[in-house]
């Protein structure tokens, strides 16, 4: 099984964090954020051991951890702790692998080529810098090296807006809406004719988008075939909203993603077949393109 959405913070990374003076910084195992209330980190998510032990019982074979995009660290400016978040998770064990993040107020293109030969699966871009077509365009450097380099894009939601509003609010309201803006600016985009080999991961379904391609219709709009570079994770959906994505979609775009430790996976009810391939086949075409091995193998 692989599972291409996870959260897992190196020590260095904590340490750096909480080494910091203005958001985002902790305060013991207190997370805070710009634009969110407090958060309670639970110690246990980010001790190696015990995710290791978690990972083993439940058949991961492979799981690929990001940096938290909603803390802002890309825009922040604060090279250290991006060196740190990217030390730290090149020496996660097995079966850990990371997404690399960059610094997008100077993005450093050598860097973060230097860190896609060292073995890290692709990039992770957060959603809130990617709502409208320009500002697709304007990444247009850092998703080129990716693409050249056979390496995925994995869109994540990015810093949410100050509100008043309940905890909850974040998740349910803010970052999917960021995802769904990603999702429909990248087509507005015309990505998938800038680049026609780059494969694309959007987390937590999109935020729902696709299901929206028959107000796309209504409207004028037209989505085309299905994009096969482009997939959606399953992580914090079930079996209503993913089986609605992949009437959409297929079932071929569909990944396993948890989004561990904030949420687990849930029982899609699609059957043993379907779920083989959204846990295995469909994860490693969008981690390492064309073919898979065979299942189990990492």
């Amino acid at each position: 099984m692989i599972d291409v959405h996870q959260h897992l913070w190196p020590e260095a990374f904590v340490d750096r964090l909480r080494a910091r003076r203005e958001p985002p910084y902790l305060d013991g195992w207190t997370l805070y954020c710009a634009t969110e209330a407090p958060y309670e980190v639970d110690p246990a998510a980010h001790e190696i051991g015990k995710r290791v032990a978690l990972e083993e019982d439940t058949g991961t074979t492979l799981a690929a951890v990001s940096l938290s995009s909603p803390l802002g660290v890309e825009e922040l400016g604060d090279a250290e702790l991006l060196e740190a978040w990217h030390q730290g998770a090149a020496e996660f064990p097995a079966p850990f692998r990371a997404w690399a993040s960059v610094n997008l107020l100077e993005p450093d293109v050598p860097g973060l080529e230097a860190l896609l030969h060292k073995g890290f699966l692709g990039l992770q871009l957060p959603a809130h810098v990617l709502t409208t077509p320009t500002a697709w365009e304007a990444q247009a450097e850092i998703l080129r090296v990716l693409e050249q380099a056979g390496k995925p894009i994995l869109v994540h939601p990015g810093k949410a807006h100050p509100t008043e509003a309940p905890g909850w609010w974040a998740p349910v309201v803010d970052y999917t809406a960021q995802l769904q803006a990603a999702w429909w600016a990248w087509h507005a985009y015309g990505g998938r004719r800038s680049f026609p080999e780059l494969r694309l991961c959007f987390v937590a379904a999109a935020g729902l988008a696709p299901v929206h391609h028959e107000r796309l219709a209504a409207r004028g709009g037209r989505l085309g075939t299905i994009d096969p570079q482009l997939f959606v994770d399953t992580s914090s959906y079930g079996p209503q909203g993913i089986d609605a994505v992949a009437r959409v979609l297929g079932i071929d775009q569909v990944v396993h993603g948890t989004d561990r430790p904030y949420a687990e996976a849930a029982d899609l009810r699609q059957g043993d077949a379907a779920t083989a391939v959204i846990r295995h086949d469909n994860p490693y075409r969008l981690l390492f393109g064309t073919g898979s091995p065979e299942r189990g193998v990492q």
